[in-house]
């Protein structure tokens, strides 16, 4: 499988990360540090060893698991680390695990001694498919998402399959959202085709066909001025309520499984403003009912949502952005809509969902 040119760097589709040894060492780094957190370090830390057991000269940098510690906090003591192991800036960091940590392992890296190297190993297929490609790094404030950060691209980026064996099942329902959401903006196909693929049968192909589509959206629009915004569709809704459930469920939201709520009323949205069909919608609706689970809130919530919304990345002027859809496969950005009409399509969620 060929890698993948994007702003700068390859995508590499290797299982056993066979580029991976030859191009740390062809750059003769000073260092060389692998940031992980708890998880990655037990199960797939190993895998990388395996992989490459000629890499014996590193320091492992490791963080507690979950969107919760992906904030400053966590950030300074991935510097003060950094500074505790005398990291110049010919050191390379390898961020190998899911979303938090490339996103905050490649924030981290980006702004150490006005930035240092950094390659994504990612190890979920989330972070495979959406957050390890296309240079954004970031960290969460209070509960807002990935409000503070830059873009910043990897010197490269190494995915294998075998990661996602290390994978409850939820997780992988989590990324495949984000799969879903490739198709929807911009391949009817690939929809199509993801609503007959099982678990178990979640290829390297089709890891492929979702990165090709991000990363055709991202190297016209590297920062994310115009096109790049329709990789936001479900994200408006879908992160107000990631937000809302990390810091009031006792068993939060996953990423893909708040995006899958936002896609479903961001639909509707689409379907009220945009022209898409009605059966487009409805077929939206069923196939993500019938991958993930439903969640409760009521509308005492709603002004919650908005406020959290209205912190969203996308907004200007004071109105609250979206990226939605005209039908599958062609979605469009900019769209500004009104508080009434986002409440509008929370209900719509609410009512589908009812029991």
């Amino acid at each position: 499988m060929q890698p993948i040119q994007s702003l700068g760097y390859k995508v590499y589709f290797e299982e056993n990360l066979d580029s991976l040894l030859p191009f740390i060492e062809e750059r003769g780094y000073s260092q060389v540090l692998v940031f992980v957190d708890r998880n990655t370090n037990d199960h797939c830390l190993p895998v990388l060893q395996n992989a490459i057991p000629e890499l014996v000269h590193y320091d492992i940098i490791e963080v507690d698991p979950g969107e919760e510690n992906k904030n400053i906090d966590f950030c300074i003591g991935v510097w003060k680390t950094m500074l505790d192991f005398g990291a110049d800036r010919k050191a390379l960091l390898i961020n190998l695990g899911g979303g938090v940590v490339t996103d905050m392992g490649g924030f981290a890296a980006s702004t150490f001694k006005r930035g240092i190297d950094f390659i994504q190993i990612p190890t979920t297929l989330l972070a495979q498919v959406d957050a390890s490609v296309g240079g954004k790094t970031g960290i969460d404030l209070d509960n807002v998402k990935n409000i503070i950060g830059t873009f910043t691209q990897p010197q490269a980026v190494f995915i294998s399959t075998q990661f996602l064996q290390t994978l409850e099942d939820r997780q992988l329902v989590s990324g495949f959202a984000e799969v879903i959401k490739h198709g929807l903006i911009q391949d009817k196909s690939l929809y199509e085709t993801c609503k007959s693929v099982e678990l178990e049968n979640i290829s390297a192909d089709l890891i492929y066909q979702s990165v090709q589509i991000k990363n055709n959206v991202i190297t016209q629009d590297p920062t994310e001025k115009g096109l790049r915004k329709i990789l936001n569709f479900g994200h408006t809704i879908g992160h107000a309520i990631e937000g809302y459930s990390l810091y009031h469920d006792s068993d939060p939201l996953l990423h893909g499984e708040a995006i899958a709520i936002g896609m479903i009323c961001e639909a509707w949205l689409s379907h009220k403003l945009m022209g898409l069909s009605e059966q487009e919608l409805n077929d939206i609706t069923r196939t993500f009912l019938a991958r993930f689970p439903s969640y409760r809130f009521s509308n005492e919530q709603y002004d919650v949502f908005i406020e959290l919304m209205k912190n969203d990345k996308k907004n200007e002027d004071n109105k609250i952005g979206f990226a939605l859809l005209q039908e599958i496969g062609n979605c469009t950005f900019n769209v500004y809509v009104e508080v009434e009409d986002i409440k509008y399509a929370l209900d719509y969620y609410m009512q589908i969902t009812k029991k």
